[in-house]
């Protein structure tokens, strides 16, 4: 193929492939602020909102040059901000002599950076469900910050910058640890230092259920992640100039949409048998369990190991959800037996179903990434509580931080009952 061909088709794929994954924003949005209850929607628009920009500028400020720049095992350049390269500048400015060595790059180096870029975003929106309706909105931007300035690409160095793990041969080819195992841990180590909302765990043992907002919504939600997908994986074939890059990129969604069907059908047949009811959002999330848990490998040839993926990934997340009801930790939408917990079992996946790739180097960098995300996080929050708080005083998660906080009700028109709490606990 014409190298200048080449070139036009990787940069076009990767801002094609990085509006979409852009577009799950969207879907967390519809996601959280349709399983929260009425009260808190309009907090959670803002929250997604507010975190997606964190990220972006964090990122493009920081966070790309400590991933990808120059990075000796652990970490990259701490240079600020991140541009296109002086050949490129020159070529856009008339000088056809740079033509060639901008060729060679494979595409232009900022349609790369924005595709890297809504990846970050991604691994923040994973913390803001989990700890919905009971977080200060500063505390949680603050750690935001931290997460995709620092955290993020600390990990990200390790493995995608070809640090340590990488020359180890660890492999996770869009980030089913990278991504989002470093969203559940954090938002693991978040729900654990908040802990649970008010009611939530009854003195008698019994979990209250709190009522969405809108099924509906977060059905949606779901449907937007899942298209979202498609860009996240596909996209992290990292190129589009050729025949092999074509089919293999048909592969990729293939693969990706049957582990996600498998991952909700999972969750369908077993939800009854460990949760005691058959339970929509269990079954909802056992399709976004498939999805995360294909992503450390949507290579395959033979798409009936995707199905089987996607189908342990949906049971691995309903189980996860009754041991986190156990443990009385409560994630509000889900999202760390979603992200973390199938995210781990499709990372130690890949060491059968990929040639050349180790079962202990896998275990490795879940441990190494687990250890570091989670540690790093349960300090941050605790300083962060330190300074500022991370909760919202009981009268606030009480009335509901729509009208406390922002004095913007997502449903005005409805008349809020007040709630029946557990307050002998």
């Amino acid at each position: 193929m014409v190298p200048e061909t080449q070139f036009v088709l990787n940069s076009f794929a990767f801002l094609i492939w990085g509006a979409l994954v852009m577009w799950m924003a969207a879907g967390f949005t519809m996601l959280e602020s349709g399983s929260v209850r009425t009260k808190n929607a309009s907090v959670i628009c803002l929250k997604n909102i507010g975190l997606y920009s964190i990220a972006g500028l964090a990122y493009y400020v920081i966070g790309y040059n400590l991933m990808y720049t120059d990075v000796s095992g652990f970490i990259g350049s701490f240079t600020l901000f991140f541009n296109a390269s002086p050949e490129e500048v020159a070529l856009v400015g008339g000088d056809t002599g740079v033509t060639q060595s901008v060729l060679d790059t494979g595409f232009s180096q900022m349609s790369g950076w924005f595709f890297q870029m809504v990846f970050v975003a991604t691994a923040a929106s994973i913390v803001s469900g989990a700890l919905a309706e009971r977080i200060r909105l500063w505390a949680f931007f603050t750690f935001v910050l931290a997460l995709t300035a620092f955290v993020y690409p600390i990990v990200g160095a390790w493995t995608w910058g070809e640090g340590w793990l990488f020359e180890l041969g660890f492999s996770d080819f869009a980030g089913s640890t990278i991504v989002h195992g470093t969203g559940g841990w954090a938002a693991l180590a978040g729900a654990i230092i908040l802990g649970p909302r008010l009611g939530k765990f009854k003195k008698d043992g019994t979990v209250k259920n709190t009522p969405p907002s809108s099924v509906p919504i977060t059905t949606l939600g779901v449907f937007i992640l899942w298209l979202g997908w498609f860009g996240f994986n596909g996209g992290s074939q990292l190129a589009l100039g050729g025949a092999v890059d074509a089919i293999s990129v048909a592969g990729i969604l293939v693969n990706t949409n049957l582990a996600g069907a498998a991952g909700a059908l999972a969750a369908i047949t077993v939800s009854r048998m460990i949760l005691g009811r058959f339970d929509l959002f269990a079954v909802l999330n056992g399709a976004l369990a498939g999805l995360v848990a294909v992503t450390a490998a949507p290579t395959m040839n033979h798409h009936g190991i995707a199905i089987l993926i996607g189908f342990v990934g949906g049971v691995v997340c309903v189980l996860a959800i009754k041991l986190l009801d156990v443990l009385k930790i409560d994630d509000v939408v889900g999202a760390v037996p979603v992200h973390l917990f199938a995210g781990i079992w499709g990372t130690i996946a890949v060491a059968f179903t990929v040639d050349g790739t180790s079962f202990g180097v896998q275990l490795l960098g879940v441990l190494a990434i687990g250890a570091f995300v989670f540690g790093i996080s349960l300090g941050l929050w605790k300083l962060i509580d330190i300074l500022i708080g991370t909760r919202v005083s009981e009268s606030v998660e009480r009335l509901g931080q729509d009208v406390a906080e922002l004095g913007v009700e997502a449903y005005p028109e409805f008349v809020l009952m007040p709630e029946d709490y557990d307050d002998e606990d």
